[in-house]
């Protein structure tokens, strides 16, 4: 078995919080998520349009089920983490706008990801912001890869999962293609040819 590739920043634990200031000038706390943001999350939930919660869940929600919500907000330790972008305040008082969970897969070899950015801080860059949050958890635990089925017509995730490197696989589903997306952890990293 190969040895685990350190993230990028050793010395940052991917379970800090940051403070981030977003292209249109405004701020959000990049953490993990807590139990007191479950009432938040259950909120801004209603606050989605249609088309943001089919491209996360892949077909029509009303609501977040009770039980979903309580595993969301309670991560299991080294089993599964999630993470939010939020208001400045203190958990359970800030409105979640971003939400991004890994859940690893029972042989602890792989993870499955999922992101929702809301509609209020699209194109602000959160989507990347979080994504490199779960892959520096996924390889400080020992994770080899991580993957993702997006929506053929998600164009905007398909694109960063090009940018970061992910391998695709098509899939379908019933009223829709899928696309399997596939980040391979222990791959070695394409080195940068140095300018001249």
């Amino acid at each position: 078995m190969k040895p685990l590739r350190q993230p990028r920043r050793p010395s940052r634990r991917p379970e800090r919080t940051e403070v981030r200031r977003l292209p249109d000038r405004r701020e959000v706390w990049v953490r993990p998520v807590h139990p007191a943001d479950a009432g938040p999350i259950a909120g801004g939930f209603a606050l989605l349009n249609e088309e943001e919660v089919r491209r996360r869940y892949l077909h029509p929600v009303k609501s977040l089920d009770p039980a979903y919500l309580r595993r969301l907000v309670n991560p299991e330790p080294g089993r599964s983490f999630a993470v939010v972008a939020a208001e400045p305040l203190p958990p359970g008082q800030a409105l979640v706008g971003a939400l991004a969970r890994l859940s690893r897969d029972p042989d602890g070899d792989g993870a499955e990801f999922a992101i929702l950015v809301s509609h209020f801080l699209a194109g602000q860059g959160l989507g990347r912001l979080l994504m490199d949050r779960l892959v520096e958890w996924a390889r400080a635990n020992g994770i080899r890869s991580i993957r993702g089925d997006v929506l053929e017509d998600n164009v905007p995730m398909l694109a960063l999962c090009r940018l970061m490197g992910f391998r695709t696989e098509r899939k379908t589903a019933p009223g829709g293609g899928l696309v399997r997306v596939v980040l391979d952890l222990d791959a070695p990293r394409k080195r940068r040819m140095p300018r001249r």
